[in-house]
């Protein structure tokens, strides 16, 4: 994978908007010095690089009565189907991660289900007609840590940056 190499000022705004992705532009303008054009310039730069992935309103899935979230490491009967299974995957909506893993499963995945009766009814009826050996469930209790990689650890390519205020 590429990594690429961010200076202060995109060091900055990632910090103002990983705290508050619907903070204003000029906001973030007026705080690290700059036009509000070239904020929007960054923001076009880092997001066309990868590094940001968009902004989006996050759902409280227990709020809207999805109340147990499970991990589930799957084998299958016939690892070669791995894509066929993914697309599979894909199609069942309570399924909201899946993982390539090293260890002894074939794929990791996180689902959430409004109770453990449906989540019983989505392993049987959704996930074992995929073509699994077996699987392995773990029920999270609560997310007690959930977080995004703190901004001030980055890496900054120091170059031309003299004149951004931190």
């Amino acid at each position: 994978m590429a990594h690429h190499s961010l200076d202060k000022l995109d060091k900055k705004i990632l910090g103002f908007i990983a705290r508050d992705a619907r903070i204003p532009f000029l906001e973030v303008a007026r705080a690290c010095n700059v036009s509000g054009a070239a904020i929007h310039q960054r923001i076009q730069k880092l997001t066309s690089l990868g590094i940001l992935k968009g902004s989006e309103f996050i759902l409280d899935p227990e709020k809207i009565g999805y109340e147990t979230c499970a991990y589930i490491g799957l084998y299958l009967k016939n690892p070669e189907q791995f894509d066929e299974v993914v697309d599979a995957l894909r199609k069942i909506p309570e399924v909201v991660e899946c993982h390539y893993t090293t260890g002894g499963f074939d794929m990791f995945i996180k689902i959430y289900a409004r109770n453990n009766h449906h989540l019983l009814t989505i392993i049987h009826d959704k996930l074992q007609p995929l073509g699994l050996s077996r699987s392995e469930t773990i029920v999270s209790f609560n997310a007690v840590i959930n977080r995004q990689l703190p901004v001030d650890d980055i890496p900054v390519d120091d170059e031309d940056d003299d004149d951004i205020e931190d």
